[in-house]
């Protein structure tokens, strides 16, 4: 094997595949990248065996050459050390030798460097998924997904089932849970095209964060595939495989009020600031809790009091107060995360009483729902 390649090519491509590279594999070859060389153009794969991801560096683009493919071939070499000769390279031009079996140079100016290769044969195949469920999703609404939900999956393991993403299709349209059991996040929406079969599968936090690196800040379309215990997002040159979490998620609809005491119409921005401000204090409690009540007037009341530090109290004027007058207690961590979510907007806070769950929603889109349990404190 032998070819030349552009440096900074090269590297955007490995610092793709590494996201999927862990040092902490059970499979030691998996510590290494695949690297694949053909006239068409190079393919680097990283994994985990939880994750794996392809990209593809084409060997011609827009009539610029890349790769100068010499002699095809593949070899697996140790990621860290690769990537780290690969950023430190001195020139912009990097030829790459496999000879002698695995014995594998690499130049770029007066720099030489010799590294012990991998056999190939001895990487995991790919995972096969057929085409039977597909459909496309823009990259900048696949994003939008992530964000608005991935932060509300569960960090504990007790209950693997929630560390990940429940994505569902059906009625035509696409709908992504999180919860943790404290708080759920949801985000609707109707891709132009769905699947002709409803699915129901649930991908790791962990799986759908790295993705979301990758991801371009375009509308670029993503190609979605869901085979059945992988599913492989698809963008114009990268594949990324992920396994699917086994097991029933719970069904979280019923958690969502179907009436509402007091609702509360309130800038997003305004009130994030309030709490992000009443959680300097309430930061030295071990639950980071603020308080949160409302009167016959349009001012909301933050505050948050901590024995050792002090205390705060600040009004906000909201848009609009609605209904029963109410005192509420909750992580001020979580309602920052969902007002994050929903993202500047002015938004509608639904509660039921002090102690039931309460839901936010923007003002004029309904497509994004964050559910928040209180905590007791009055």
């Amino acid at each position: 094997m032998k070819f030349e390649i552009m440096r900074d090519r090269l590297l955007d491509g490995l610092s793709d595949v590494m996201k999927a590279i862990s040092q902490k594999v059970a499979i030691p070859i998996l510590t290494g990248v695949k690297i694949d060389v053909d006239e068409k153009g190079l393919t680097m794969t990283g994994s985990d065996s939880d994750i794996t991801i392809c990209t593809f560096i084409p060997a011609e683009e827009n009539g610029e050459q890349i790769i100068r493919v010499i002699e095809s071939g593949s070899i697996v070499l140790q990621a860290k050390v690769f990537s780290e000769i690969a950023r430190k390279l001195p020139t912009n031009d990097v030829t790459i030798e496999v000879t002698n079996g695995l014995q594998t140079k690499i130049k770029s100016g007066k720099s030489d460097f010799h590294l012990i290769g991998l056999d190939t044969e001895d990487y995991p195949i790919l995972p096969v998924v057929k085409d039977e469920n597909r459909f496309m999703l823009p990259a900048d609404l696949m994003k939008s997904i992530i964000r608005e939900t991935v932060f509300a999956v569960s960090q504990q393991e007790t209950r693997p089932i929630l560390t990940g993403v429940h994505w569902e299709a059906k009625e035509g349209g696409l709908s992504c849970v999180a919860t943790d059991s404290h708080r759920l996040a949801r985000r609707h929406t109707k891709p132009e095209e769905m699947p002709e079969t409803p699915f129901s599968i649930v991908i790791p936090g962990k799986s759908l964060q790295e993705f979301n690196k990758i991801l371009p800040e375009n509308a670029e379309p993503v190609e979605i595939v869901i085979a059945d215990q992988q599913v492989l997002f698809k963008t114009r040159n990268v594949l990324f495989y992920s396994r699917l979490l086994e097991g029933n998620y719970p069904d979280t609809s019923r958690l969502i009020p179907e009436e509402y005491k007091t609702t509360v119409n309130v800038n997003g921005k305004l009130l994030l600031q309030a709490i992000d401000r009443a959680s300097l204090l309430a930061r030295e409690e071990r639950n980071n809790i603020v308080r949160f009540s409302t009167d016959d007037s349009t001012a909301i009341e933050i505050s948050s009091n901590s024995p050792e530090v002090g205390k705060v109290e600040e009004l906000v004027e909201a848009v609009s107060v609605t209904g029963e007058e109410l005192k509420i207690s909750f992580s001020a961590k979580y309602m920052m995360d969902a007002l994050k979510a929903i993202d500047g907007q002015d938004v509608t806070i639904q509660f039921t009483g002090a102690m039931r769950p309460f839901i936010l929603k923007s003002l004029d889109d309904d497509s994004i729902l964050q559910l928040i349990l209180p905590v007791r404190t009055y």
